[in-house]
């Protein structure tokens, strides 16, 4: 991992922090009251679990997890505007997905001109 480029190392850490979050969030700061805990751990942190499955290319796997933080982007700016009890997680979130697709624009490299 240390061979990595610093912006993977980044979005590899945005990555599992807003997994984290998730946990935390829904688990526990906020558990939910009408469903099952469970059925809303596995809706906001499966998805951020499958990109895992093609780890083995970093680039691949933070563009799959860039993709789908677009969701959490959204979620994070609704329950922020909505929710003045989870106002805080929520830009967290927001932060963190902003950082992920940041790395991604960040490890683009321009090709030279000729």
């Amino acid at each position: 991992m240390s061979r990595l480029p610093w912006e993977q190392r980044l979005g590899l850490g945005a990555w599992a922090a807003l997994v984290v979050l998730q946990l935390a969030w829904h688990g526990w700061l906020f558990p939910p009251q009408a469903i099952p805990t469970w059925l809303l751990l596995a809706v906001t942190t499966v998805p951020l679990l499958l990109p895992l499955r093609a780890i083995g290319d970093v680039r691949r796997s933070l563009l799959w997890v860039g993709i789908l933080s677009l969701f959490y982007f959204c979620h994070g700016v609704a329950e922020s505007w909505s929710s003045a009890s989870q106002r805080g997680p929520a830009l967290v979130e927001v932060m963190l997905t902003l950082l992920l697709i940041g790395t991604l624009g960040a490890g683009v490299r321009r090709k030279p001109a000729a």
